[in-house]
């Protein structure tokens, strides 16, 4: 074995490079390599032996080795490293100085913060300290108070220093591992006082500094500092500053240099390449996160946890639940292990999709890790089931809560529950919940209350509904949009003779909407009073509830058997693009789609369909080979009932020749042929519609 390899000296970090870690790690023995060059040290015996010196990557000064100027040979000689002679020859090289250095650096993080304790351990190191030997021990170091002593104490003994910035920059590093920005700034303005001009490194330590506290401002504001003192940040630190531009909300100086960094192929590192995500995220352009995560693995950048779980709540917010799937399949097909944040991001991900299954999936995973939920997160699940009638699961996600002892019930929660009895028209388990959200202090909202009225008209006791909106008025609430619908659609399942008290209640929460429901109920033949009282309603309304509004409507007008009026609505409807696409036509095949309406506004259009299917002889046209009806296959999430089951049997009624189709959910077809012969066959102008 060589014996320059068995006394080869240890490297250690002279000059910081220019990466800016995430999260700074003190290095045990040493940090990254330096310069090695082999100095040879003669004897007096004819036998040489080559030794190494560790240099200031700044200085081509020679190394003292014991005290002696190393010779200019460059001769070598095997020596046995079991022999007595080896073990002499240890003593004269780095390795047992460095050692020394890092028990100094040891003992200096662990004494008192006191000139005397300091200078007590820095007289071990003997007389003859050197630049390299300060910069070792303050590399090596931890502790920023003693640190300031020591580097005062190195500024005095050393006669002579190549470049004195090296000794406070490693310095700068030991106030960076604390994540002490303060004490590393006023460090700085001691240097700056003495005349000390930083360099890149110096501004590079600051800047990784800044990003470590969190602090991205300080960030940009040391990094937009460093043309004033003649400094050019190399690439790794304009890729940095990527991350510090995003976190600072300077989005188009982020994306800037991140368009440059692309040309340029600078180095990215993966939180950097988070921050691009985020930035994206929050902008809505969910493609460009997509973006950044391709070009970072074309750039053979391995994503870690932190960009995967970006990514999934990126996907999440973005209502892309496949995409969220995909990505959690290729994280841990990359052998990464899911964390909390994973599965709250897939949670949501899913649960705001209403992906039911997924989410029940994910929830039942966390359960068996015995991982906690927060309150959003089980809203999250509530809400969800609460959207897609998953009762039974709800009721056991809400136990799991209550007997979960990290986190209790909130409003959200217990109006999740009302809504999802109510739907169901469970009206004691409602009334139960709403006893338990009151003894826990949260008195009910718009939305609970809204739920209220819509389970009683369910279980058709209008008195409570009545009892009900007038509490509203009691608690100081204003009634809105969607509680005034709420109020509509339960008017669609109460008997005739009972309308009258839903009538007063809807004239005082919208006197507009009163105002038709009237015309309607009441009968009366002033056909451009009620176009006229129905048109300035829709355009009174907001967007999102015309729909449902012309929907109940017109169920209430075929409750009442007033198709005319029915027709009417939906044909108001369609003027103003509340409908759109219910009749389509092709060459080949004639169709109608009912998968957005209700009941009666799809019995409405299919009686409006088969007239207009009647009237086409007269017009010159010829049917098309083929007619469809599109009912949609599901059914409704409260209900044993779907559209396609009340259209199925109302065509039977019709005796009409569709029939469901084999290979199309919820499509009912029929022929030219078969179309015409029923057609002909009607002799009545007008369907019945049931």
């Amino acid at each position: 074995m060589a014996y320059h390899h068995l006394c080869s000296s240890p490297s250690t970090l002279l000059r910081d490079p220019h990466s800016l870690p995430v999260s700074p790690k003190p290095k045990s023995l040493r940090a990254s390599p330096v310069s090695l060059k082999p100095v040879p040290f003669s004897f007096q015996s004819k036998s040489f032996i080559q030794a190494t010196h560790v240099s200031l990557q700044e200085t081509q000064n020679p190394q003292y080795l014991n005290g002696k100027t190393a010779s200019s040979s460059k001769s070598s000689v095997w020596v046995n490293p079991r022999s007595p002679r080896a073990s002499r020859l240890r003593q004269f090289t780095y390795d047992s100085r460095y050692t020394s250095l890092l028990k100094a650096a040891e003992s200096l993080d662990a004494c008192n913060p006191n000139e005397k304790d300091v200078l007590a351990v820095l007289t071990s190191l003997g007389d003859h300290v050197s630049e390299q030997d300060a910069v070792v021990v303050l590399n090596n170091m931890s502790n920023p108070q003693t640190a300031l002593l020591v580097l005062f104490h190195f500024r005095k003994v050393l006669t002579k220093t190549t470049r004195e910035v090296i000794l406070y920059n490693v310095t700068i590093k030991v106030f960076r591992k604390p994540k002490d920005l303060n004490g590393a700034e006023k460090l700085v303005d001691e240097m700056l006082h003495r005349g000390v001009k930083p360099d890149n490194v110096t501004f590079s330590t600051l800047i990784s500094c800044a990003r470590v506290c969190g602090l991205p401002n300080k960030a940009v504001e040391w990094f937009e500092k460093m043309p004033t003192y003649g400094c050019d940040p190399d690439d790794v630190t304009y890729s940095a500053m990527i991350d510090a531009y995003g976190r600072a909300g300077n989005v188009d100086m982020a994306l800037a240099l991140y368009d440059r960094a692309r040309t340029e192929k600078w180095r990215i590192d993966p939180v950097t390449f988070s921050t691009l995500i985020k930035i994206y995220g929050m902008s809505g352009n969910y493609d460009g996160c997509l973006n950044v995560y391709e070009e970072m693995k074309a750039l053979a950048a391995k994503p870690n946890m932190v960009i995967y779980n970006t990514l999934l709540d990126a996907m999440g917010r973005a209502k892309r639940p496949w995409q969220a799937k995909s990505i959690y399949e290729e994280m841990v097909s990359n052998g990464f292990s899911p964390n909390w944040v994973t599965y709250a991001a897939l949670l949501r991900a899913y649960g705001r999709a209403r992906y039911g299954e997924d989410a029940l999936s994910v929830y039942k995973e966390m359960k068996d890790k015995g991982l906690d939920l927060t309150v959003v997160l089980y809203n999250t699940l509530l809400a969800m089931c609460a959207d897609v009638g998953l009762a039974d699961e709800a009721a056991g996600i809400f136990e799991d809560m209550k007997n979960s002892g990290t986190c209790k019930p909130d409003s959200w929660t217990f109006s999740s529950m009302i809504t999802i009895y109510s739907c169901s028209g469970k009206v004691s388990e409602v009334e139960g919940i709403l006893n338990d959200m009151l003894e826990a202090g949260f008195e009910p909202n718009i939305f609970v209350l809204t739920s209220l009225i819509h389970c009683y008209g369910k279980a058709h006791r209008t008195d409570d509904v009545v009892r009900t909106f007038n509490r509203v008025y009691e608690l100081g609430i204003t009634p809105d949009d969607q509680f005034c619908g709420c109020l509509l659609n339960v008017m669609t399942h109460t008997p005739q003779e009972e309308l009258a008290k839903l009538i007063d209640c809807i004239g005082k929460a919208n006197p507009k909407l009163g105002g038709v429901v009237k015309l309607l109920v009441g009968e009366q033949n002033d056909e451009g009073t009620f176009k006229k009282e129905a048109l300035e309603l829709f355009n009174y309304i907001g967007s999102d509830v015309k729909k449902s509004y012309c929907n109940c409507l017109i169920d209430l007008c075929v409750n009442l058997d007033l198709l005319e009026r029915a027709c009417e609505l939906l044909g108001l409807g369609l003027s103003l693009e509340i409908y759109a696409g219910i009749q389509s036509r092709s060459p080949t095949q004639w169709s109608l789609n009912l998968k957005s309406l209700s009941l009666g506004a799809a019995l409405t259009a299919l009686h409006v369909w088969i007239n207009d299917l009647a009237k086409v002889p007269e017009s010159g046209e010829e049917l098309p080979p083929l007619l469809g009806i599109n009912t949609g296959h599901g059914k409704h999430k409260y209900s044993e009932k779907g559209l396609a089951t009340v259209i199925e049997s109302h065509l039977k009624e019709l005796d009409a020749p569709f029939h469901e189709a084999p290979d199309k959910a919820g499509w009912f077809l029929t022929t030219k042929v078969a179309a015409e012969l029923w057609l002909e066959s009607r002799r009545t102008p007008d369907l019945v519609v049931a």
